[in-house]
């Protein structure tokens, strides 16, 4: 049976969630328990209303949407992703795996096809780092990764936790009672746009992941100490701002020269006190992003720039706090969720790619509880996180045709 997809429903989904941002078209602004945000789950809830799925929301916000199945004893097959958006983002990064998600299960509803497993769609809180510094906030917590310990005592920019504000959010319940039993699921597969550029540079619609890179990320602190740019002379300078440029480029080192294309290494901020043109930086922040699909080297480069931050801020006298945020292990997709996609695919008449995923999703945790697998479609010019970000209809279409023929093969 042909599963059929109402793409151009899709779409105008797709764009009206883009319409609940804190940023003016084409950017998307859409931060963690925001008005925004908050609105915009509104708006998902009232298109599985109106789809008739039963609707359930954890204490972290973690919402699922079900489509039961005919045995309702057995564990169920999900597919989700997230609608959370970084500052000045584009509309296609995690909205496609929810609306795509969303529109799979109501062609499967829509086509009589009869399953044994019952369907979630989950929409995940806080994949994105904004609000807290974590990504993937809420499937950590439902894995069980991250503990309720460590939830209390994440703070946002106004010194508040997830509890407060999730709580003020209207979201309630205990945290205790996010994270999920390992027999919840069945299985679990995202669709996603790939954030990359191999997929169109070789003219294949679908991506088929097999592997989810291991992402870590460290923060860390230097303190020297302040002065006029005019009046301290060179050698009695103890600048926090050099300290944190060499280290920045230790980490482009250690990546450069870790013997693997898939070592990457970023310093995505770096902040200086008291940041004054005439003042030497006293103090300084930095964050580090390191990751590899393999596990000892990603662990090995973060050694080597441990090292060579201790002995450059040694050499300039700088006092260095470092601390580890996450060191979160590489995932593998399940060789059945991948054969099962594979052949969703092959039956639509469309190409398969086999891939790695070098950006990190909430696959990467519900891998700690079920077997997983992604789905990739193109994204033009391998751009993401940016305004001009772009996923065609035709091709979010085959990637939500792929997912809805595999979901119907797992839930079979």
């Amino acid at each position: 049976m042909r599963i059929k997809i109402n793409g151009e429903r899709l779409s105008d989904e797709l764009e009206q969630l883009a319409c609940f941002s804190d940023a003016p078209a084409p950017a998307v602004t859409r931060i963690l328990y925001s008005e925004q945000d908050l609105k915009a789950r509104d708006f998902i809830k009232g298109l599985a209303e109106k789809a008739e799925l039963s609707i359930r929301e954890d204490a972290l916000g973690n919402t699922f949407f079900r489509l039961e199945g005919s045995d309702p004893s057995l564990s169920a097959v999900a597919t989700g992703s997230h609608i959370d958006a970084i500052p000045h983002s584009g509309r296609y990064d995690g909205t496609v795996g929810v609306l795509g998600g969303l529109e799979a299960l109501r062609a499967l509803k829509e086509s009589g096809l009869e399953l044994k497993r019952s369907l979630e769609l989950i929409l995940f809180t806080a994949e994105e780092p904004t609000r807290f510094g974590v990504g993937c906030l809420g499937s950590r917590a439902m894995a069980g990764t991250l503990s309720l310990k460590d939830i209390l005592e994440l703070k946002d920019e106004d010194g508040k936790s997830p509890d407060e504000v999730r709580r003020e959010a209207g979201f309630k319940g205990e945290l205790e009672d996010v994270q999920l039993s390992q027999n919840t699921y069945h299985a679990f597969v995202e669709l996603h746009i790939e954030q990359g550029p191999l997929l169109e540079q070789k003219n294949m619609p679908i991506g088929v992941v097999t592997a989810i890179a291991a992402p870590s990320t460290l923060h860390i602190k230097l303190e020297g100490e302040g002065g006029h740019a005019g009046a301290v002379l060179m050698p009695q300078r103890k600048d926090a701002l050099l300290a944190a440029a060499e280290i920045a480029l230790s980490a482009e080192e250690a990546a450069r020269t870790s013997g693997s294309i898939d070592s990457v290494a970023t310093v995505g901020i770096l902040d200086v006190h008291p940041r004054a043109v005439n003042s030497i930086p006293s103090r300084a922040f930095m964050t580090l992003d390191v990751r590899d699909t393999n596990l000892a080297r990603r662990d090995k480069m973060i050694e080597d720039i441990k090292e060579a931050a201790e002995t450059i801020t040694a050499d300039r006298k700088i006092k260095l706090t470092l601390k580890t945020i996450n060191a979160d292990p590489p995932a593998t997709c399940s060789e059945h969720i991948i054969h099962a996609t594979e052949a969703a695919a092959r039956n639509l008449g469309l190409d398969t790619l086999p891939m790695v995923s070098r950006a990190y999703h909430d696959t990467l945790f519900m891998a700690r509880i079920c077997s997983v697998g992604m789905i990739f479609i193109p994204c033009k010019d391998g751009i993401s996180h940016r305004p001009d970000e772009y996923a065609s209809p035709k091709d979010i279409n085959k990637g939500v045709r792929v997912l809805a023929q595999t979901l119907a093969d797992l839930a079979s």
